[in-house]
């Protein structure tokens, strides 16, 4: 009967999850997630926000070990949940962009989903999540792009826009082989779209030419931390390589003197496989004074293996090197004050793309609060912001500073606990 029960409820807030993937994806296709010309390559910008405290950690958390919220960096940390316990996050994010080269600047904001998540304990020692993030975010536009015309000294000017992104829909699962070591796995589906539009004029037609990419793919992935002591956990994680199936779509129409012309029209057409590299990732987490929260992790992501290459620059392996700080004074306090979490992180990315052997890097600094809901659970609604650079003038001849702020509502829901009634 009880299986029965948390049976039915865990399958109703997995109907809430496929459910909020088809809005996902509305709005991915309405509104960009991002505005930045570095989606440009590739997949677009991959995404660093992470979910609860680790976006204003520094988006640490392989090694950081905590029962009372979702850890979705390592999957062995499912192993953690407490009993009777269900757990689900949801946020938003908005995002302020400035863009400078030699000789302008421009600024952006966009506002939308960041990640939907829930886990739950299935057996003593024994937890499971779901989780639904952006993988990655395309949103760019390039007006009066010069062409040259082939075989004349002619050229023509077109404007190009493009819209879209992947999601990472994964399970986890996490076991506590022993008092202190967890394993964990997870599975990923990879899905989503990239659209390009472009449009330009030649003599009095105009013309205008949308291709959409469709990408979808499986991927795995293994995890791991270690109590080395009470307050010092280890962990590790793996990503395993995968080949994301694409498929391309193509529309070309002319207009001549006001009227319409379908030159081709959702013509079907192969696309190269775009091949995702194996990740490795470290990190470790401590407790001083029992206040005080640190959390480290390393990152190494072998793009160059991938043999794939932009017309601009060559895929290239990645380093991101993360740290955050947590304090909180008193936890089990009466007092909402001392139950205030306050945090801070830093988080440079070294980039996979070089263009001149030149590799486009950025870093983030991240500061947040966690805001306890109520007392007696483990609620918490946490506001995070961070600032970012990436690249340089003196390299890519374009400069990209942004604001972040994401807000999470990380909620506990209790299971099967019998009320106390004095």
């Amino acid at each position: 009967m009880l299986f029965m029960m948390k049976a039915n409820k865990a399958f109703l807030y997995l109907t809430l999850t496929v459910a909020l993937i088809s809005v996902k994806q509305i709005l991915a296709q309405s509104e960009g997630l991002t505005s930045s010309p570095y989606s440009l390559y590739g997949l677009g910008i991959i995404n660093q926000t992470s979910i609860g405290r680790s976006n204003s950690m520094g988006y640490t958390g392989i090694g950081l070990k905590t029962e009372t919220e979702i850890n979705n960096l390592n999957p062995s940390n499912f192993a953690l949940i407490p009993q009777n316990s269900f757990f689900y996050d949801v946020g938003i994010m908005g995002e302020y962009n400035n863009y400078s080269n030699k000789g302008s600047d421009e600024t952006r904001t966009t506002l939308n989903f960041s990640n939907l998540a829930f886990a739950f304990r299935i057996t003593e020692g024994f937890g499971a999540g779901i989780t639904l993030v952006p993988y990655s975010d395309v949103g760019y536009s390039l007006v009066g792009v010069q062409t040259n015309i082939e075989g004349s000294d002619e050229a023509f000017e077109s404007n190009i826009t493009g819209l879209g992104g992947l999601n990472d829909f994964r399970i986890n699962l996490g076991y506590s082989i022993t008092d202190k070591l967890r394993l964990g796995a997870s599975a990923s589906l990879l899905f989503g779209n990239i659209k390009e539009d472009e449009a330009f004029v030649i003599s009095n037609s105009v013309f205008q030419l949308t291709e959409t990419t469709n990408y979808r793919g499986f991927r795995l992935g293994l995890g791991m931390q270690f109590d080395l002591t009470e307050k010092i956990t280890i962990g590790g994680t793996i990503q395993f390589p995968t080949d994301l199936n694409g498929s391309l779509k193509r529309s070309v129409f002319k207009t001549l003197d006001g009227e319409e012309v379908i030159v081709e029209d959702e013509e079907a057409d192969t696309t190269a496989d775009f091949k995702m590299p194996m990740e490795l990732g470290f990190g470790l987490s401590a407790k001083f004074f029992k206040t005080l929260t640190l959390s480290t992790d390393y990152k190494k992501n072998y793009w160059d293996n991938t043999g794939q290459t932009e017309n601009i620059g060559d895929y290239v392996d990645q380093d991101i090197y993360a740290f955050g700080l947590e304090y909180i004074k008193d936890s089990s306090s009466y007092k909402y004050k001392d139950r205030i979490r306050y945090r801070a992180g830093f988080n440079y990315d070294n980039g996979y793309l070089a263009i001149n052997d030149a590799q486009i890097d950025g870093y983030n600094i991240t500061g947040g609060i966690g805001l306890p809901i109520g007392q007696g659970n483990k609620s918490i609604l946490n506001l995070s912001y961070s600032y970012g650079l990436k690249g340089q003038i003196q390299n890519i001849l374009i400069k990209e500073d942004y604001h972040l702020l994401t807000l999470n509502m990380s909620l506990e829901d209790l299971w099967f606990r019998k009320r106390k009634i004095n």
